[in-house]
């Protein structure tokens, strides 16, 4: 590396230290925040937590007004509805109809969305360039998809694909074209079954198990709440299960699962915070996306391989983060 850059790299490291001190302690100001959550469940409890931990660790003084909408539009209209006549100084969205709700409603503060995984199909953002006068902003969750697919292709070299997705959430819909597509290209088979709600989700595997050679879980967050069925149905067929969300793959029995760790994308969200308060405009931030493979996680459930009589080729296993073998988990 050239001197020079390393120099200037020096330099941006040192301001961005400058910038990051918390302003509101210097200014006496107690931060008002509401966060809104689609559903509880592990993921989008995870990034809750990280939201709150990294800004009081961070030092800024803030009180969080928690609600969770238990995956219901009309009650994220009304959480939405308080957060503008308490006039909190800042709203998070997790989740996209949590968001979609808060931008529908929320105009002069700014809206900050977390796990989003295509904020411009979900309508929050116009383009990824910046150059739109917004209040919102925000992390993605967007995997990537086709990689993920096809590793497990790989190793399960199936004729079928089934998955279940949400027709009423954005994202849902989107990873579900995706995957479509990435099925089309790779000559498998594409069975999708879709849902409105959490309850459907058992009754939608069950429809479409016999037609499958293995089942595709993404980051959706209906599907995702209700994962342990859809993974009852697949350990009774005897269906390899691939689900992205690792936060909730350690209690059941899936073969693979590959996504983030939601708690740093809460921390990440948390951040996009902290850039506000220091001043910065929403629309200078616009849509974080994640590149990095460090920030994703690679799971393997040995003993359900066994089951299942699958091999899994020993560089995936080297590289993987996470092992679940008789019955405990290894990280490495």
């Amino acid at each position: 590396m050239k001197r020079t850059n390393i120099l200037l790299i020096a330099l941006l490291t040192l301001g961005a230290v400058l910038v990051a001190q918390p302003v509101a302690e210097t200014q006496g100001k107690t931060y008002s925040i509401g966060i809104s959550k689609l559903v509880s469940h592990p993921a989008l409890d995870a990034i809750e937590q990280g939201v709150m931990d990294y800004l009081t660790e961070a030092g800024y003084p803030a009180t969080f007004d928690n609600q969770n909408c238990n995956a219901d539009i009309s009650t994220a209209i009304a959480i939405a509805q308080k957060f503008k006549s308490d006039n909190d100084d800042i709203v998070v969205g997790i989740a996209t109809p949590a968001a979609q709700a808060l931008a529908q409603v929320i105009k002069d503060k700014p809206v900050v969305f977390g796990a989003v995984t295509d904020p411009k199909a979900a309508g929050l953002l116009s383009n990824y360039d910046k150059t739109e006068e917004t209040n919102i902003c925000g992390v993605s969750d967007l995997n990537p998809q086709q990689l993920q697919l096809e590793t497990f292709f790989s190793i399960v070299k199936p004729k079928s694909l089934g998955m279940i997705y949400t027709s009423s959430e954005a994202n849902g819909v989107v990873q579900m074209e995706l995957a479509k597509e990435v099925c089309e290209s790779n000559g498998v088979t594409f069975v999708a079954a879709a849902v409105s709600n959490s309850s459907e989700v058992k009754m939608a595997a069950q429809s479409i198990i016999d037609r499958v050679d293995a089942m595709y879980v993404a980051i959706d967050n209906t599907v995702v709440s209700a994962v342990p069925s859809v993974s009852e149905v697949c350990a009774k067929a005897g269906i390899p299960l691939f689900n992205t969300d690792t936060t909730s793959s350690e209690e059941i029995d899936f073969l693979m699962s590959w996504g983030f760790n939601y708690y740093t994308v809460g921390v990440e969200t948390g951040k996009v915070i902290e850039r506000i308060i220091n001043g910065e405009d929403p629309t200078q931030i616009g849509s974080i996306f994640f590149d990095d493979p460090a920030q994703f996680e690679l799971w393997f459930n040995l003993d359900v391989a066994a089951k299942l009589g699958i091999t899994i080729d020993q560089k995936l296993l080297d590289s993987a983060a996470v092992l679940i073998k008789d019955g405990q988990k290894i990280v490495k």
